[in-house]
């Protein structure tokens, strides 16, 4: 099966994020941390924030994993840099409903027009949809923001998506 060419840009595009990350390493002075951990393929990611006065003023991620979970943890932080942390935050649903995560009762679903919108160059993890196994890979970056963020984990939602808080 031949692939489109917006097929192939977002092919190459996600494949540069993961050869070459943005954002990959660690800032000098976090004032949020949190470490997950995919059990089901090894993946781990630990993401660090700098937020000021309510406003990401830097991201970076340590780890390892999977050209989509490397991706994905690079297209987050250039996405996420300068947002509020109520944005931000909204952007992690929106990319959670994008790659086929479970829509919270409190959410608005979004047409995808809108995600893709919202979530950039992101969005074109789109795919991920249609290979249930990967959401997990996907996904872990952002949640590791999410709670970093928030400084509390909602374990129902880790245990869902089949995630873990990694232990020293």
């Amino acid at each position: 099966m031949a692939l489109s060419r917006l097929e192939q840009l977002y092919r190459a595009v996600v494949l540069d994020h993961s050869s070459h990350p943005h954002h990959k390493g660690q800032l000098d002075h976090p004032t949020h941390t949190m470490e997950l951990l995919n059990p089901s393929c090894g993946d781990m990611i630990q993401v660090q924030a700098k937020v000021v006065e309510g406003i990401i003023q830097d991201l970076a991620f340590e780890g390892y994993g999977c050209s989509i979970s490397i991706a994905s943890a690079s297209m987050m932080c250039d996405l996420l840099i300068g947002k509020s942390i109520q944005d931000a935050i909204s952007l992690v649903h929106d990319f959670n409903q994008l790659v086929g995560g479970q829509v919270e009762p409190d959410e608005a679903i979004k047409d995808n027009e809108t995600l893709n919108h919202n979530l950039q160059e992101a969005s074109f993890l789109s795919g991920v949809k249609q290979f249930p196994a990967r959401y997990k890979c996907a996904i872990l970056s952002w949640r590791a923001l999410e709670y970093g963020l928030k400084d509390n984990l909602d374990q129902e939602k880790l245990s869902r998506d089949g995630i873990v808080r990694k232990e020293d």
